[in-house]
């Protein structure tokens, strides 16, 4: 039996931003010393800093909202208040992370190869995007 306890898929949206409800989760295993060591060295990088970015919102400032809440409606009102981003940039967002890496991006397509390899899901065709290969290694794809 795995010890990993595995966030929320990234497809999972709350207050219309894809990703948000998978960040609230690695937050909360990092803050309790549960979060597995797979995801430390990628904790708030990769899709999870492109949210901060994208929202605005420093890592340090996050996990302080993350801690000091009880409920992800906590952490939703206090995005709904604090983060005033218009729905095509919360759009632009979810098409970024659905897109990569794009087609085109040979560097971004190898290492989702060598990721895939690695996983043992090589055979895989669906699994096209890192979002897909996140939801597959995670056994919900």
């Amino acid at each position: 039996m795995s010890d990993i306890i595995y966030p929320r898929s990234p497809r999972e949206t709350m207050c219309g931003w894809m990703h948000l409800p998978r960040l609230i989760d690695k937050v909360r295993l990092h803050l309790a010393g549960k979060l597995h060591p797979d995801y430390q060295p990628n904790f708030c990088k990769g899709f999870d800093g492109l949210w901060l970015e994208t929202a605005g919102v420093s890592k340090e400032q996050f996990i302080e909202v993350v801690r000091n809440s009880t409920t992800d409606g906590e952490v939703c009102d206090w995005v709904l208040r604090n983060v005033k981003k218009p729905e095509a940039i919360k759009e632009a967002h979810r098409q970024r992370m659905l897109d990569y890496p794009k087609k085109d991006d040979a560097e971004g397509q190898a290492r989702l190869k060598m990721r895939k390899e690695q996983s043992g899901l090589a055979g895989r065709d669906d699994v096209r995007n890192f979002v897909d290969y996140i939801d597959a290694d995670e056994k919900r794809l």
